[in-house]
């Protein structure tokens, strides 16, 4: 079977601005990528949704599912809706118990979250403390779920909106020039957020600008930023 890279969105958008490339790229390759949307960012991340006249709640979720799928589908992943709610996004045993039964079921070689910190949307700090609570449980032999105990699979947090203010430090920066278009396409097809393409298209080239400084690769201009969370275990250092 292939292996699967696994993604937990806070929001239908937050995996396409911040993972897109890295998405692509790993489908590309011919890995599974499996998207888990907390929620659709109903409340608080459909700006453009909510200008429409009569606009409701259930029909914004429509919308964003409708965008967040087409987005998953041009990046080559599938997606997963918990409809766990946002402003606020809180945890609940259900959810907790479907988060476990996904490391369990499909097993992911890498994970790729929310940074630990976010002081304008708790939201996703919340999702990043979701998905790796779920992963220690998941490991825990004695948890009652089907399926045999999570190894440990390496977790990457992806660059915030604001990542100073959140004490992000790129750690990884990830060449994902070769599926830029893709990622592109993706993102200009999250209508209800559409001024935010222009904002991580700039900051694609920059950290591709800062990916070829690290590392003398000059055909990279397009690049995404990742922070670990466990250290990285290797018996060498080059």
């Amino acid at each position: 079977m292939a292996d699967t890279l696994l993604v937990f969105s806070a929001h239908a958008a937050d995996f396409v601005w911040r993972a897109g490339g890295a998405i692509a790229l790993y489908a590309s390759r011919g890995w599974r990528a499996r998207i888990l949307c907390l929620s659709f960012g109903e409340r608080g991340e459909s700006p453009g949704a909510w200008k429409q006249p009569g606009m409701t709640i259930e029909r914004v979720k429509e919308i964003r599912r409708a965008e967040s799928e087409r987005a998953a589908g041009l990046l080559g992943a599938e997606v997963r809706f918990m409809d766990a709610g946002d402003y606020p996004l809180r945890g609940s045993d259900a959810l907790i118990e479907a988060l476990v039964q996904e490391y369990r079921t499909c097993r992911p070689a890498i994970v790729l979250t929310h940074s630990h910190g976010d002081p304008y949307n708790p939201d996703h700090p919340m999702a990043s403390r979701l998905s790796l609570d779920a992963r220690v449980f998941a490991q825990a032999e004695g948890y009652p779920l089907p399926g045999p105990a999570l190894g440990a699979p390496p977790v990457f947090m992806f660059e915030p909106h604001q990542p100073e203010q959140c004490g992000f430090k790129p750690e990884v920066l990830l060449d994902v020039t070769p599926v830029w278009e893709q990622k592109r396409a993706a993102m200009a097809s999250m209508e209800a957020q559409q001024h935010l393409v222009e904002y991580y298209s700039d900051l694609s080239r920059r950290r591709g600008t800062q990916a070829v400084r690290n590392s003398g690769r000059k055909g990279i201009v397009h690049a995404e930023a990742y922070q670990r969370v466990f250290p990285h275990v290797t018996a060498d250092l080059t």
